[in-house]
This record gives C-alpha cells, sequence and structure tokens, in this order.
C-alpha cells in the first residue's frame, strides 16, 4: 500500500514546482467561481435577479460563468504544456477564450440597469463583469512569451470594458471607474501567472545548470584520465616501435644485438603495464572524506535530511577505499531504490575494526532481504578482499540499514580491489551506477543526471 504523499515526496524539484504551478492555476479557477458564479446562486437564494430577465437570466449567467472557469482551467494547463515545449500552441482555444469572456461580460453588463444603481443585483451583475474580465485576461497571458503582450492584456482588456459599459448605458464617470477596477484586477491576475511562470522557468533553469556542471565535471575528469594515459604510453609506445623496428632489421642481418633490443622492448612494455595499472588506481580509489561530502551533497540536492558523522583520523588507504566505495553504493541505493527523508552517516572506529552505517526511514513497498542487488553483492566481494563484511536490510521499522565493518589495519597486501592482480582497479558490480563518481566526491551532483556521471566510474 503506497503511503499518503508518496507520490509526491518521488518527484524531482523541477517537478514539484511544475505541479504547485499547475494546480494553483487551477485553484484561480476555482476562486474565479466562487467569486462570480457565487455572488449569482446568492441572487437566486434570496429569490432576487439582475435587471428584467427574471430568475432565468442570473441561471444562464451562472452557466455562462461556470463554462468560462471550465475553459480557463483547460487553457492554463495547456498553455502551461506549451510553455514547458511539451504541445503546440493552443492558439483556437485562446481565442476562444476570448470570444467567450466577451460574450460573458456583455451579457452581465447588460443586465445591469444603470437607472436603479443601488440595487444588490446590478452591483453582483458588474462584479461578474469585472471578475470575468481579470481572469480572462490572465488566462489569455499564459499564452504569450512577449512581455509586452502580458502588460497590453490587462490594459486592452480594461479599455475595452470601460468602452461596453459606456455602450450600454453606464455615465462616463462610472465607465471610468469600471475600467480601472478591471484594470487593477486584471494586473493583478496577470501578474500572479506570469509571476508563477517566471519561477517555475527559473527552477527549470537552475536544475538545467547543475545538470551541465555535472556534465563539465565528467568531462574535466576524462580529459584528465587521457592526459595521464597519453603522458604514460605516447613515449613508451613510441620506443617500443622504434626499438622493434631495430631489432627487426638486426635479425634480417643476423646479428646478435637483436636480442638485447627485444629485451628492451620486453622491459619496456613491462614498465609501461606498470604504469598504466598505477594510472587507474589513482583514477578509480575512492577516498573516504570525499565520498562521504559527495553523498551528503548529492543526498541534500534530493531533499533528504542527511547527517554525516566521521571519519576518524588515520586509517589505511585500503581501509579508505574500501570504505568509499561503500558510501558511493548506499548514497546510490538511498536515491533510486527507497523514499527516504533523513539518513544518517556513520563512521567510526571499535575494537580494532572501522565501522560504517548508513541508516534511513526508507524502505521500499516489498523490500525483500538484505543483499539481494548486484552492487551490494560487489561491495561484499570487495569488503572480503580485506578482511570486511557488509549487511545491509530492513530493520522492522520503515529504516534500512546497511553496515559495513573492515579492519581498521588493512591486511599486509591487501589492496581492495585496485592492486596489480587480475582484478587491479576492478569496480564492483553495480558500482557504476554510482552518484559520486571518482575525483568528483565533493560535486554536488543533480539527481536525474546519474547516467553521464556513471560513465566515469564504469
Amino acid at each position: 500500500m503506497r503511503r499518503p504523499g508518496r507520490w509526491w515526496r518521488r518527484k524531482s524539484t523541477p517537478a514539484k514546482v511544475e505541479a504547485y504551478t499547475r494546480w494553483s492555476f487551477h485553484f484561480m479557477v476555482l476562486v474565479e467561481f466562487v467569486t462570480a458564479g457565487g455572488q449569482l446562486l446568492g441572487l437566486l437564494v434570496r429569490g432576487e435577479h439582475p435587471g428584467a430577465g427574471g430568475p432565468g437570466a442570473a441561471t444562464a449567467l451562472m452557466v455562462l460563468v461556470a463554462g468560462h472557469c471550465v475553459l480557463c482551467g483547460v487553457i492554463a494547463s495547456r498553455s502551461l504544456d506549451w510553455q514547458r515545449g511539451r504541445r503546440a500552441k493552443p492558439v483556437r482555444l485562446l481565442w476562444a477564450l476570448g470570444v467567450v469572456t466577451a460574450g460573458v461580460a456583455t451579457t452581465a453588463v447588460s443586465l445591469v440597469e444603470h437607472d436603479r444603481a443601488g440595487r444588490d443585483a446590478d452591483g453582483t451583475a458588474l462584479g461578474v463583469y469585472v471578475v470575468v474580465l481579470a481572469f480572462g485576461a490572465g488566462t489569455i497571458t499564459l499564452g504569450l512569451r512577449d512581455r509586452r503582450r502580458m502588460l497590453a492584456s490587462p490594459a486592452g482588456f480594461a479599455a475595452g470594458s470601460g468602452l461596453v459599459a459606456s455602450a450600454f448605458g453606464m455615465a462616463a464617470p462610472g465607465a471610468l471607474i469600471v475600467a480601472a477596477v478591471v484594470l487593477l484586477s486584471a494586473g493583478f491576475v496577470t501578474a500572479t501567472y506570469v509571476l508563477s511562470l517566471w519561477l517555475l522557468n527559473v527552477v527549470h533553469e537552475l536544475d538545467e545548470a547543475r545538470e551541465t556542471r555535472t556534465r563539465l565535471a565528467v568531462a574535466e575528469e576524462r580529459l584528465r584520465f587521457g592526459r595521464d594515459l597519453h603522458d604514460v604510453m605516447g613515449r613508451n609506445l613510441a620506443v617500443i616501435a622504434l626499438k622493434s623496428e631495430l631489432a627487426v632489421q638486426l635479425a634480417q642481418r643476423e646479428r646478435p644485438e637483436a636480442v638485447t633490443q627485444m629485451v628492451e622492448v620486453q622491459r619496456l612494455a613491462q614498465e609501461t603495464q606498470r604504469e598504466v595499472r598505477e594510472v587507474v588506481r589513482g583514477y578509480r580509489e575512492a577516498d573516504l572524506n570525499s565520498e562521504l561530502a559527495g553523498a551528503k551533497g548529492v543526498l541534500t540536492a534530493a531533499g533528504i535530511d542527511c547527517t554525516v558523522t566521521g571519519p576518524p583520523v588515520g586509517l589505511p588507504a585500503q581501509v579508505q577505499s574500501a570504505l568509499g566505495w561503500v558510501v558511493r553504493e548506499a548514497a546510490t541505493n538511498v536515491l533510486r531504490h527507497g523514499d527516504a527523508r533523513q539518513c544518517v552517516v556513520d563512521v567510526r572506529v571499535l575494537e580494532g575494526r572501522a565501522v560504517l552505517t548508513v541508516d534511513n526511514d526508507g524502505v521500499p513497498d516489498g523490500a525483500g532481504g538484505p543483499g539481494r542487488g548486484s552492487g551490494l553483492v560487489g561491495l561484499r566481494e570487495r569488503l572480503a578482499e580485506i578482511g570486511g563484511t557488509l549487511r545491509a536490510g530492513p530493520t522492522g521499522d520503515g529504516r534500512f540499514l546497511l553496515t559495513a565493518e573492515v579492519p581498521s589495519s588493512a591486511p599486509a597486501g591487501a589492496t581492495a580491489g585496485a592492486g596489480p592482480g587480475p582484478r587491479a582497479g576492478a569496480v564492483a558490480p553495480g558500482a557504476a551506477e554510482s552518484l559520486v563518481p571518482t575525483g568528483l566526491g565533493a560535486q554536488t551532483a543533480a539527481p536525474g543526471s546519474t547516467d553521464s556521471r556513471n560513465e566515469v566510474t564504469s
């Protein structure tokens, strides 16, 4: 069973702001109906009616207002999709809204008996006139991108309202007052809509900028790695090629120096292999401090309250590298597979063992036993190489706990998967999904740009 509000917490920040903006526009539609239609409903309940049309006129006007509200809601939603580039501009609906707004406003002002200005019913009709024009102008603004046209929309509706009121017999001072009220009301609604759109666009631009920053950081890391490989292999391969060519020529002449040159080629090849391993090892080793800072930044950016304590000083490089991989995988799991609101990461040394715990309150529905993911299996293999263990699983109270223990002084020869053997610099299965790429541990990465960052550790 889905917990209340879970669908909201699973949304990204831009998606949350967009949902809030969309429902704000729909709420404004409700405000229009309550403001305009509610007054007409009150007249019908009291047995009053504007003008000489009787109760039927008030009922018809209320139906027209309801239709205008529905049309405003539909256009607001589709215009927002157009603003975000998801659909074409709803030109026909915008023209239809302009026509309906003019029709409803004209109907309302036509019911006003200007020779009996003190009647409540006539005041209600004028109120409907103003409200419909104000919300119609604001909604049409959502279908515009030019700021000048946005500002001109309330002014145009205000001028038109004054002319229509004057055409239906309202005195010039009264028509001028009506135009001023429409200008203020339409300006307020328009400003509200425009500011909401501006805020939504700013949030999306910030999210895109954060993703761009992450991609640039990945590109910089790739360039660094490429430069390192070029510096290591370029010179050695050129020398190997030259000496191999010399050895071939000496062999063709049956000169004994050919053996000496091939021995030198063999030595250079072994030296190149050693240097490449060192480059890869340095590239793939995880620094615990950087990984903790990066995990805190990533989780905080995702709206998760993350607390980090540690790490203790003096831990061997092999231990820090192994625990750094655990932090990467744990942060990935908290962000991807759970629904956490709080996460606590703690590193401490207890009785000669370094203990890392990651506790969060985001147990997925139907979570199975611990350690079924390939990432956790790979971490167990990595920790086992230095005598460590890993436990992970739900605690039964809606929380998920991951505990990694390794000797605080790594055994001699242990490399945590980064040694010169066949597993040199090997990446744990599933760890390539890490959200904190090597060398970028302190970067605050954007949720949603995981794929580009994973390529660094793959």
